[in-house]
């Protein structure tokens, strides 16, 4: 018999931590949770899935103006913002329950409150110490917010998602993932929106050619999109917020939306006391089966800061059960992940930036269209496509797929196979097209773009 409350600890309600859990109690361990928020993490609550509903919603305006190249005649429409949010509640409250008894029916114990480690195998949990035998950290990450003069006038996604009106102006200052989605839902759903970005160019570590496509049609949107600029302070000036530019500049908005990065949720879990090693950025230092410094302590999910995506937390757990109660040792596999920016237009990329590739490989051969898409012909709509094949010169392998259109992230899914499974260019030019789709251009792209000067030189 052990010697302990729990075979596993989990703290942490998230997509990694819920999926490690039942797992974990699956191969017979008795399992405990702790979750001081709401089951489902981040993507589940604030995150992809509550964002991916308001994406939907911010679409339709444009659906209605193409209407009319297609014959329809539509009624005025009117948004109502309120009705969006409750919706948006109702679902993810669904969605809870779900996680919930997928806990329960697994036999997993769910403390709902705030743990803390107070050493390496005990825990302190809604009042009550605890023991374990293992601990899973599965506790995320949260937004991070400037320290400007009168950020307490600003908010975070977190709390995008429940205001109780829509704004009229909106800056949103960042230019990752999120502050791309952001701009697009307030954008779509009628706000004014200014989004600012302190480097030259946004999305930072995707390819560069996908980044200055993505820049010009978010133009085309009447999104006012700056670049190398930062907010130095925010006043609240009677019922509107008067936002300072490092130039000098000004701009006066109803909100300010930080989207400027999220940080491992580690302060206040006593990891000190359990003698878990954390890196210079906060996230805690796992080796490749997400096991700590900590020997009986392991990490998945954002708090590590590998690729802080849902479904690769949720591997990561998995691995993790599969390791130490499965009796498997499994690695998380984080080669080719596939992920997508829901902006508007769309963006998703498997596999190797052309940067990326043409500093690993020894030969590089790339394959690049833009198009107007066949449905923005009677829409008149003057929005493009870009598609692009990144190929390892030597093997023919393909070895990157970028894509930016509506639709992106659904077909780079179904081409993250290929990639994954080794396709090569022959493979992709041998494969028929479905016509007449965007897809097909993936496999009609026979000649390579020519070189850049640098490397047609050598």
């Amino acid at each position: 018999m052990t010697k302990y409350d729990y075979d596993l600890f989990v703290i942490g309600g998230g997509s990694g931590g819920v999926r490690a859990g039942r797992i974990a109690a699956g191969y017979g361990a008795k399992v405990a949770l702790a979750e001081e928020r709401y089951l489902g993490g981040t993507c589940v609550n604030v995150g992809c899935v509550p964002k991916k509903l308001l994406v939907y919603a911010s679409h339709f305006h444009e659906h209605f103006e193409d209407a009319a190249g297609f014959g329809w005649a539509l009624g005025e429409q009117r948004f109502d913002w309120a009705a969006l949010i409750a919706n948006k509640n109702k679902e993810i409250a669904r969605l809870n329950g779900i996680y919930r008894k997928l806990l329960e029916d697994a036999g997993v114990k769910i403390f709902t409150a705030r743990a803390q480690l107070l050493d390496a195998h005990t825990v302190e949990a809604a009042g009550r110490w605890v023991s374990a035998e293992t601990i899973l950290l599965a506790i995320g990450g949260w937004p991070t917010m400037p320290s400007i003069p009168g950020v307490e006038h600003a908010i975070s996604s977190n709390e995008a998602f429940f205001l109780t009106s829509l704004p009229a102006r909106v800056a949103i200052v960042g230019g990752g993932y999120i502050a791309c989605e952001f701009a697009g839902i307030f954008n779509g759903l009628g706000s004014r929106v200014t989004q600012l970005y302190r480097g030259p160019l946004f999305l930072r570590g995707f390819d560069r050619d996908v980044r200055a496509h993505l820049a010009d049609e978010v133009r085309k949107k009447n999104i006012d999109l700056r670049f190398n600029v930062e907010i130095s302070r925010i006043e609240k000036i009677g019922s509107a917020l008067h936002a300072t530019l490092a130039s000098g500049d000004a701009i006066e908005v109803d909100c300010v939306m930080f989207a400027t990065g999220r940080a491992p949720h580690t302060s206040g879990v006593g990891l000190d006391k359990a003698g878990v090693e954390l890196d210079d950025h906060g996230a805690v230092v796992v080796d490749d089966y997400s096991r700590t410094s900590a020997a009986n302590i392991y990490a998945v999910g954002d708090v590590t800061n590998r690729i802080n995506l849902t479904p690769v937390a949720i591997a990561e757990g998995h691995a993790f059960a599969d390791t130490v109660f499965g009796k498997a040792p499994t690695k998380p596999d984080h080669a080719n992940v596939p992920h997508a920016v829901f902006s508007q237009p769309e963006l998703a990329v498997v596999g190797l930036s052309e940067e990326t590739a043409r500093e690993r490989l020894r030969a590089v051969r790339i394959f690049r269209t833009s198009f107007r898409p066949l449905k923005h012909t009677l829409s008149g709509r003057n929005e493009r496509a870009m598609m692009k094949l990144v190929v390892d010169g030597e093997t023919d392998r393909v070895v990157g797929v970028h894509m930016v259109g509506e639709g992106a992230s659904e077909i780079v899914q179904g081409l993250a196979v290929a990639v994954k499974a080794g396709a090569t260019k022959r493979d992709f030019d041998r494969t028929l097209g479905i016509h007449p789709t965007s897809a097909e251009e993936f496999v009609t792209m026979r000649k390579a773009v020519q070189e850049p000067e640098q490397k047609a030189a050598e």
